[in-house]
């Protein structure tokens, strides 16, 4: 009991549920954001401290507050838990090269290009061990699951962080995703200033800003910032928006035929930069075979006569 010498270690899944309470304060919002029951919750908390020996919340019928034990030890079960976070990633890459398996993140429709299915058509022609397994990932998880080892590589969109190192591999035209309702939707094409007044779709924090001030060209060539408007993670969520009329963005051009939506236009904009298509991996992972691995298909794959052909959609 709290008070005592602890007699049993306590599991990484309580530390879990310690750091999420003594976020919320609160064991209903607690337990809604982990997807159990208070009651539940309330028994694991009591269970750890039973364990810890100390009382680490306070607890009334308004407010829930951690005591001072309570307080300097979310230090120690943060690092706990991100210990075990990073022992897992490891065992898994290393699980994933010993048995030849690779995984591959890819974002937006980057899984259907013609490209991707070119170069892992000669990864599998090279090393016909290695099994593959594809993940669709948000805008956030693309970058921070390569640069945990999560995945391997992952065919995206650059600019991208210092730590990930790309191989370019096609480069196509930018355009404008309008809602229908817009006037400039029914033109053939826009410039830039056009554009200036629209309200562009924004990303969450995770998201790196290099990455979306290219996408959103923000500054605008005259030096003026973007005014930003909903958040949106994935590219449904961003369709969604545009659609609903709440903001505009750019995307490859390929999104034309990848992405049709009702109430979503695509306009082409003459003074854009275009976008490039990569394939990219963590600097410091780039030495692990089942990263060379596909680098070394992804290569072959450009050489090859057949690549102009890869990279029409």
């Amino acid at each position: 009991m709290p008070g005592s010498t602890g007699t049993a270690e306590p599991s990484v899944h309580q530390l879990r549920l310690f750091l999420m309470l003594s976020e919320e304060l609160h064991f209903g919002r607690a337990a809604a954001r982990l997807h159990m029951t208070q009651s539940a919750l309330s028994r694991q908390i009591q269970e750890l401290e039973r364990r810890l020996g100390v009382l680490l919340f306070s607890r009334d019928n308004r407010t829930v507050c951690l005591t001072d034990a309570g307080s300097a030890l979310t230090v120690e079960a943060r690092a706990t838990v991100g210990a075990m976070d990073l022992l897992r990633v490891r065992a898994g890459q290393w699980a994933r090269t010993l048995s030849g398996h690779v995984v591959i993140g890819t974002i937006g429709a980057e899984a259907a290009m013609p490209y991707t299915h070119t170069i892992l058509k000669r990864l599998r022609a090279l090393h016909p061990q290695i099994t593959v397994e594809i993940r669709s990932l948000n805008f956030a998880e693309h970058f921070a699951q390569l640069l945990t080892g999560d995945i391997d590589v992952a065919f995206l969109r650059p600019p991208v962080p210092p730590a990930i190192q790309v191989l370019e591999l096609a480069t196509e035209p930018r355009v404008a995703c309008l809602t229908a309702g817009d006037p400039l939707a029914e033109r053939s094409e826009v410039s830039l200033a056009d554009l200036a007044d629209r309200v562009f779709v924004d990303v969450p924090p995770e998201v790196p800003r290099v990455w979306w001030d290219f996408w959103a060209v923000d500054p605008r060539p005259d030096g003026t910032r973007v005014r930003y408007g909903p958040v949106a993670s994935d590219m449904e969520g961003l369709l969604l928006a545009v659609a609903r009329g709440e903001g505009m963005c750019f995307l490859p051009a390929a999104a034309r035929d990848f992405f049709p939506r009702p109430g979503v236009r695509y306009v082409d904009v003459v003074d854009l930069s275009p976008s490039v298509s990569a394939l990219g991996w963590s600097a410091r992972h780039r030495y692990r075979p089942c990263v060379q691995a596909v680098r070394e298909a992804a290569v072959a794959a450009m050489a090859a006569p057949g690549w102009g052909r890869a990279l029409s959609h």
